[in-house]
C-alpha cells in the first residue's frame, strides 16, 4: 500500500506528500555543495517510503519516523556530511520551535495572542470558554484535571491558530493523558464527538440535538444517494420513524480509540468537502437499514430497528467490510474468501485476477497453491521442467502489495500448502529476511495445511515422503484414514522407483524447520487438515483445502467455487449482568435475543452481497455459510471475577460457548422455517443429525488416539435438534472466531478470546497512535487507595507489568496478568473447550515467551492433541517498550536496551559502538569510526540526545 497520511508533530493527520522527502534532500545537498542526481534522489525517497510501508502497515507514520529514515538512508548511502546537516538543521528547529512556544505562552498570559475564528476574523484568545466546556463535562461525572489540561493546551497553541485547530489541539492534549485514567479517553471521545457533530449538523443550527438528529438524517441520506456513497433504496425507507429511534444517549459508550477509529476509516465521507456526512447514531442506523434492504416491506422498519439496538448498544459487531459499505451502491459485506489454484496457467492467472477483486472489495483472501506441480516435475505439453510453486507465489505476493482495499486497508492474503508437496521446504522460507528476494514473499501471511500423519511421524521419529502433485493427484482431495492409506501407498511405489520426484527426511527434520521459521517470522501458521475436514458439516459435497486469512474459516473450495464468509461477532463483556442477588452471572436469556438478531443479519448479508467474482457468488449462494463469533472473552472474566489461567476460565470457555453455539444453531433453523434450508443440506452433518459437539468422536475415531476433550454440555439439545431434524439449517455453517481486532477497539472491549495484550501500551493504526490502558486494573487500583501518578510510573516503567509491584495485593497480581504472563496451554485448553461447539474454527494466536524449541513444539502438539483446527501467528516477546518520557529515570532507572531512534541503528552499522538509552549521558565517552565531516564530541553529543529520547526531530520542510 503506498502511503496515503502522515502524522504532524501535534498530532493532526495530514495527506503526504512524497516530494517533501526528496525536497528535504536536495535541500541538504545543496546546502553542503554535494552533488546528486534527481534520480539517486528519487531512489532514496522510494527506499525511504519502502521502509515506512514494511514498519508501518497498517498505521500512519509520524514526521519524526520519515525524518529518522531519511538520515538513515543519508548514512547508509555514504553522504556523511550530509547526513550532518540534516541531523543539525533538525535540532536547530526544534530550538527555534521552543523559543517561539515560549514566546507564545508569554502572550496567552498577556492576553495578546490571536485567534482565526471561523469566520476568519481575528479576536483574542481566551481560556474561558475551553474551560467552560471541560467543566461541564466534569460536572457530567468525567473526573479530570482541568487546570493540567489547560496548562499543556498553552504549548499546542500559536498566533493566528483557527479555532477548529484549537479543538483538535485539545483533544490531542486530552488524549495525550489516557495512561493517567480512563475518564480522559472519555473526555476526548466527547471533544472529539463535538466535533463530529458540527461537521454533520453544523453549528448554527437550533433547537435540541435530538430534534437536529432527526432533521439531518434524512439530509444526509440524501446527500450520500447524491454523491453516490449511499444506496438510493434506503430513501423509500421509514426515514422519520427510524430517525426517532437515535439514541444518541449511547454515542457516549464510545471511548477515544473506537471513536477515532469510526470517524477516521468507516464514516462516509465527501471527498470534496473531506467532512463526514453521519454521526456514529447515524452510522449504526445505516448499516441496519443496509443489512435489512431485502427484509420484507411489512416488517422491515421492525427489524432495521433490532439491528440499531444491538449494534449502538455494542451487543454485536458485523465485520469491517460490513461496516464499511452496507447501504452503499456496492455492499460488498463478506469478510473473507478461500480459493484452490489448479495446475494450470490459465487457472493461475485467473486467480491473480480473481483475488485482485476480492482484495480490492476489503476481503481477506486464503488460497492453496498445493495442486501445482513441484519444482523440476516434467511438463509435457512444452517438454521442459516445471519451476515449481515459488515464483507463481512471488507474483501472487506484488498483486497483494498492489491492492489497498477499499482505500482503507492494505491488501492481505495468506497462502496455503500441503507439508507432503516436494517445494514445502522452500515454502517455509518465504518470510525470511535472508536469501534470494525473488524467492521471498514479505507481503504475504503463509500457512502449512498439515495431515495428522505427519504429527505422528513427527512424534515417533519416523520418515517423511515430499511428493509432487503431478505424480501423486489423490493426496489433496483425501484426508482421514484414506489419506494415510493412499500416502503409504505411494511412498512404497516411491522406494519402487515408480515415482520419479519425491525426497525422503526425517519428519522431526522438517517439523524443527517449521518451528524455527515459526519462531524467526511468525510463518507458516499451523493448521492442521483432517481435523478441518473429518468435523466439517459439509463433507458430502466437497473438501477443505484451506483456511482463510485469520485462519477461522473452514468450507469446501473447488475450481470452481471460491468460498465465502460472513462476520460478526458477539461482546461478552455486554453479557455479564447483576442479578438480583448482586452477583455477576452469564446472562443466557440475553445471549439467546442478540444471536437471533445476529444470525438474521448474517444470513441477509448473503443474498445482499455485491460478489466480485462469479465463483464467491455461485458458492455463497449454495451453501450460504457464516462465522458468529465472540470478543471480550478477557472483559467477561474481569467483570465475572475470574483469572484467566485457571480451570474456571476453561469451564467458562465451555459453558458460555454452549450458550452461544445452542442458539446460534437454534436460529439458523428457524430461518430455514422461513426462508427455506440450503441448496446443499441434503446429506449434510446436519441432515445426519451430527451436531459440532458429536464430531470430536469422528476425529477420535479417525485419528485412532484418545482425544482428552470432555464430551457433552449443560444444555438439554434435545430442542435444538428436534428442530433441525424438521425444518433443516439455513446455513451449512454458523459459528467461526475470528480476530476482531478493529471492531473491538471500536465498542472498547479486549479482541477475540485472548487475554489482554498489556496493561498499558501504544496501539498504532492507521488513524494514529492511541494509549491503550487496562480500565478494569485502574478501577480495581481505585478501589483500593493504590492509584497514583506515581504507580502510573512504575506500571510505565515494568511496560504494563505488574507482577512486581509488591504494594499491589497478590491476587490482584494474578488478576492481571498480561498475555505473555499466561502460559499458552491456558489459551489452548480454553479454545478445546469451545472448538466442540463451533463448526468451524477459531484465530487462535499463539503467544510464546521463550526461546526454548521443544518448548514451543509441545505447545503446538498440545493444541493437535486436543482436536483443534488451526492456530494463527505465533507471538513471542517483543522488544517494544512503553513510552517513558514522563518516568523519571534517576527515580526508577532505565530499562530500554535498544536505542530510541532508526538514527542510532544507522550509527551502529556505521560505527563500532554507539551508547543506548541504557547509557548515562555522562559516561559516554569517545566513539570510534566517527563518520566523515562530523566532529566527535558534536556526533557524540547527537547520538547521546536521541538515544536519551531528547531529539525532537521536525523540519518544516520535510511532512510537517
Amino acid at each position: 500500500m503506498s502511503m496515503r497520511q502522515i502524522k504532524k508533530r501535534n498530532g493532526s493527520i495530514v495527506d503526504f506528500d512524497s516530494g517533501k522527502i526528496a525536497n528535504a534532500m536536495r535541500k541538504a545537498f545543496l546546502a553542503m555543495n554535494v552533488p546528486i542526481t534527481e534520480s539517486d534522489l528519487s531512489d532514496m525517497t522510494s527506499v525511504v517510503i519502502r521502509d515506512i510501508e514494511t514498519n508501518f502497515p497498517e498505521a500512519v507514520p509520524s514526521v519524526e519516523h520519515v525524518q529518522d529514515r531519511v538520515e538513515l538512508i543519508l548514512m547508509k548511502s555514504g553522504y556523511h556530511e550530509v547526513a550532518k546537516h540534516y541531523i543539525v538543521y533538525r535540532y536547530e528547529h526544534t530550538k527555534i520551535r521552543e523559543e517561539k512556544q515560549q514566546e507564545v505562552i508569554e502572550k496567552i498570559e498577556e492576553s495578546k495572542l490571536n485567534i482565526t475564528t471561523s469566520s476568519g476574523a481575528l479576536e483574542p484568545y481566551s481560556e474561558a470558554p475551553i474551560r467552560k466546556t471541560l467543566q461541564k463535562f466534569v460536572d457530567e461525572g468525567i473526573s479530570v484535571d482541568v487546570d493540567a489540561i489547560m496548562e499543556q493546551l498553552k504549548y499546542e497553541l500559536y498566533e493566528g491558530i483557527s479555532t477548529a485547530d484549537i479543538g483538535n489541539a485539545l483533544i490531542m492534549v486530552v488524549r495525550a493523558m489516557i495512561e493517567r485514567d480512563p475518564a480522559y479517553s472519555k473526555l476526548a471521545a466527547r471533544l472529539l464527538l463535538k466535533t463530529i457533530y458540527a461537521e454533520v449538523l453544523g453549528t448554527e443550527s437550533e433547537g435540541s440535538l435530538t430534534e437536529r438528529h432527526a432533521e439531518a438524517f434524512r439530509k444526509s441520506l440524501e446527500h450520500g444517494v447524491s454523491i453516490q456513497r449511499i444506496d438510493e433504496r434506503l430513501l423509500a425507507f421509514d426515514i422519520d420513524t427510524l430517525a426517532k429511534k437515535l439514541d444518541l444517549s449511547r454515542d457516549h459508550n464510545f471511548d477515544y480509540l473506537g471513536l477515532q477509529t469510526l470517524y477516521d476509516r468507516y464514516f462516509v465521507r465527501d471527498e470534496n468537502t473531506k467532512k463526514v456526512i453521519e454521526t456514529p447514531q447515524m452510522f449504526w442506523m445505516r448499516i441496519a437499514m443496509g443489512t435489512a434492504i431485502l427484509e420484507d416491506e411489512a416488517v422491515r422498519t421492525e427489524r432495521i430497528i433490532e439491528f440499531y439496538e444491538v449494534m449502538s448498544d455494542f451487543y454485536y459487531t458485523p465485520s469491517t467490510p460490513t461496516l464499511f459499505h452496507a447501504g452503499t451502491p456496492k455492499p460488498q459485506l463478506s469478510s473473507c474468501y478461500l480459493n484452490t489454484v489448479p495446475d494450470d496457467l490459465h487457472a493461475i492467472f485467473k486467480n491473480y485476477a480473481d483475488n485482485a477483486q476480492l482484495s480490492k472489495w476489503s476481503g481477506g483472501i486464503g488460497t492453496d497453491w498445493t495442486p501445482l506441480r513441484a519444482t523440476g516435475a516434467f511438463i509435457k505439453g512444452t517438454g521442459v521442467n516445471s519451476q515449481g510453486v515459488i515464483p507463481f507465489l512471488k507474483i501472487a505476493n506484488d498483486v497483494t502489495v498492489a491492492i489497498n482495499r477499499s482505500g482503507r486497508r492494505r491488501g492481505a492474503a495468506c497462502v496455503y500448502l500441503e507439508c507432503w508437496h516436494y517445494d514445502f521446504p522452500d515454502f517455509i522460507e518465504l518470510r525470511k529476511n535472508t536469501g534470494d528476494e525473488r524467492r521471498r514473499t514479505h507481503d504475504m501471511n503463509t500457512a502449512s495445511w498439515i495431515p495428522d500423519l505427519f504429527m505422528k511421524r513427527v512424534r515417533d521419529g519416523g520418515e517423511w515422503t515430499l511428493f509432487s502433485p503431478d505424480e501423486t493427484p489423490e493426496l489433496h482431495d483425501i484426508y482421514g484414514s484414506a489419506f494415510d492409506a493412499k500416502y503409504m501407498e505411494y511412498e512404497q511405489k516411491a522406494r519402487e522407483g515408480k515415482i520419479k520426484l519425491f525426497k525422503t527426511i526425517p519428519a522431526q527434520d522438517l517439523w524443527k524447520k517449521m518451528i524455527s521459521m515459526l519462531f524467526e517470522t511468525g510463518h507458516p501458521w499451523i493448521t492442521w487438515k483432517d481435523p478441518s475436514n473429518i468435523r466439517s458439516p459439509q463433507d458430502h459435497v466437497g473438501v477443505v483445502h484451506n483456511s482463510n486469512l485469520c485462519t477461522e474459516i473452514t468450507l469446501n473450495t473447488s475450481a470452481d467455487e471460491t468460498a465465502v464468509c460472513n462476520l460478526g461477532s458477539l461482546n461478552f463483556a455486554k453479557f455479564v449482568t447483576v442479578g438480583a442477588d448482586g452477583k455477576a452471572r452469564f446472562d443466557r436469556d440475553l445471549v439467546e435475543k442478540v444471536v437471533r438478531i445476529s444470525m438474521r443479519m448474517l444470513d441477509n448479508v448473503i443474498d445482499i452481497n455485491y460478489y466480485p467474482t462469479d465463483d464467491a457468488k455461485r458458492s455463497n449462494m449454495r451453501h450460504r455459510p457464516v462465522g458468529l463469533g465472540l470478543r471480550g472473552l478477557h472483559d467477561a472474566l474481569y467483570l465475572l471475577g475470574i483469572d484467566f489461567d485457571s480451570q474456571e476460565a476453561v469451564e467458562f470457555s465451555d459453558e458460555s460457548m454452549e450458550i452461544v453455539s445452542y442458539y446460534a444453531i437454534l436460529s439458523s433453523s428457524e430461518l430455514a422455517k422461513e426462508r427455506g434450508t440450503y441448496q446443499t443440506y441434503k446429506g449434510s452433518k446436519w441432515d445426519r443429525g451430527i451436531f459440532p459437539v458429536d464430531t470430536l468422536d469422528l476425529l477420535e475415531k479417525e485419528r485412532g488416539e484418545q482425544i482428552a476433550v470432555p464430551r457433552g454440555g449443560k444444555l438439554d439439545w434435545t430442542r435444538v435438534r428436534e428442530h433441525v431434524k424438521q425444518y433443516g439449517m439455513r446455513n451449512s455453517n454458523t459459528m467461526a472466531v475470528a480476530p476482531t481486532a478493529t471492531t473491538a477497539n471500536i465498542v472498547g472491549c479486549i479482541p477475540t478470546t485472548e487475554p489482554i495484550y498489556k496493561n498499558l501500551y501504544v496501539k498504532s493504526n492507521q488513524a494514529g497512535d492511541f494509549v491503550v490502558v487496562n480500565k478494569y486494573l485502574i478501577e480495581d487500583l481505585k478501589s483500593r487507595g493504590l492509584w497514583s501518578l506515581g504507580m502510573l510510573n512504575r506500571i510505565k516503567y515494568a511496560d504494563g507489568s505488574i507482577q512486581d509491584i509488591q504494594e499491589i495485593p497478590a491476587e490482584v497480581r494474578r488478576r492481571y496478568k498480561e498475555v505473555f504472563e499466561i502460559d499458552a496451554k491456558w489459551l489452548i485448553e480454553a479454545a478445546a473447550r469451545r472448538s466442540k461447539w463451533i463448526d468451524q474454527s477459531q484465530s487462535l494466536n499463539i503467544f510464546f515467551n521463550g526461546t526454548s524449541g521443544r518448548e514451543l513444539s509441545d505447545i503446538y502438539f498440545h493444541a493437535w492433541r486436543l482436536g483443534l483446527k488451526t492456530t494463527y501467528y505465533l507471538r513471542s516477546l517483543g522488544a517494544s517498550q512503553v513510552e517513558k518520557s514522563t518516568v523519571s529515570t534517576s527515580e526508577y532507572g532505565a530499562t530500554h536496551t535498544r536505542g530510541a531512534s532508526t538514527i542510532v541503528s544507522a550509527a551502529m552499522a556505521t560505527i563500532e559502538t554507539a551508547p543506548t538509552v541504557e547509557t548515562p549521558v555522562a559516561e559516554v565517552s569517545a566513539i570510534p569510526s566517527v563518520p566523515a565531516g562530523f566532529d566527535p564530541e558534536e556526533w557524540k553529543a547527537k547520538l547521546a540526545r536521541v538515544a536519551a529520547g531528547e531529539e525532537a526531530g521536525v523540519c518544516e520542510s520535510c511532512q510537517s
